[in-house]
């Protein structure tokens, strides 16, 4: 039997930690590093790495969390910023190469493309790559909810699927990013119901979000966020993304801070995904 637990939706409020006076150390746990010089087709960011690194800046961020395309497409090699990288799983992935990657520490993550690759997270294909990630103790990212192309297929990327493979591989550490995104009630529900599942919550919204109509901001992003954070009853279970660049990060940061009662900003926004991903700050590295 669940028990309620009582969220309150904060005023939009500026960086501040729960020391007086601190700024708050942020970990984007879902960022892309593709970069083609262009503004992106949707939002219009400029996709490049100086805007992608004063982003990170201004928003306050210690690290993030790189996904790549493949094991290759998208990966930059930006470990002296503290950023870490997610290998992209593909239809046939080469799986002695991924393997080298996250014994080298190359990637920190693995990332499965649900919806966009025509498979469920339990299809078998997928169970070398579960093994390889409980061997280095990596988590397993699945794209859920909308896919970005109108060539992806919803039924796979339903976040209610991930449950089996959840239960079948209870040393594996998966998150749902998105947080499932519209289909978010399934992807609290797996979450609340396996201690080893969690939540990214990017890219509900797209764009800046400052520039956009507050009263959709607050529906879409907020009270969704609010609701999933709410339900989950557990505040290590939810971690901040933008899905960059299809986000601009400093301001999704600030609507983020909206959804999360001000007492578990730290773990949402920085310690969730340093526990997660394996993330140091660049002090602690040291």
């Amino acid at each position: 039997m669940r028990k309620i637990l009582f969220v309150v939706i904060l005023p939009l409020a500026g960086c501040a930690s729960l020391r007086p006076g601190a700024p708050l150390a942020v970990i984007d746990a879902h960022t892309h590093t593709d970069f083609d010089d262009q503004p992106e087709r949707t939002s219009g960011i400029p996709n490049t790495l100086d805007e992608y690194l004063g982003q990170l800046r201004k928003a306050g961020a210690v690290g993030a969390v790189a996904h790549a395309h493949d094991l290759e497409a998208g990966y930059v090699d930006l470990g002296v910023h503290n950023v870490a990288h997610c290998a992209g799983i593909t239809e046939s992935p080469d799986l002695d190469k991924l393997e080298a990657g996250l014994k080298e520490g190359r990637f920190k993550c693995v990332k499965v493309y649900l919806g966009y690759i025509y498979r469920y997270a339990a299809d078998p294909m997928y169970e070398p790559v579960y093994r390889l990630a409980e061997k280095y103790h990596v988590p397993v990212v699945f794209h859920t909810g909308d896919t970005y192309s109108v060539k992806g297929k919803l039924k796979y990327a339903d976040p209610l699927t991930v449950d089996e493979v959840a239960v079948d591989h209870p040393r594996v550490d998966f998150v749902l990013a998105h947080c499932g995104n519209p289909w978010i009630e399934s992807a609290a529900e797996v979450a609340y119901k396996n201690p080893n599942v969690y939540l990214d919550g990017s890219a509900m919204l797209i764009g800046n979000l400052d520039e956009q109509p507050i009263t959709d901001v607050d529906t879409y992003m907020v009270k969704s966020l609010a609701w999933v954070f709410g339900y989950v009853e557990d505040p290590k279970k939810l971690m901040f993304g933008s899905d960059w660049p299809l986000t601009d990060i400093p301001s999704a940061v600030a609507a983020f801070k909206k959804a999360i009662p001000k007492e578990h900003w730290r773990a949402v926004f920085h310690d969730n995904a340093a526990r997660v991903f394996g993330i140091k700050d660049k002090a602690q590295a040291k």
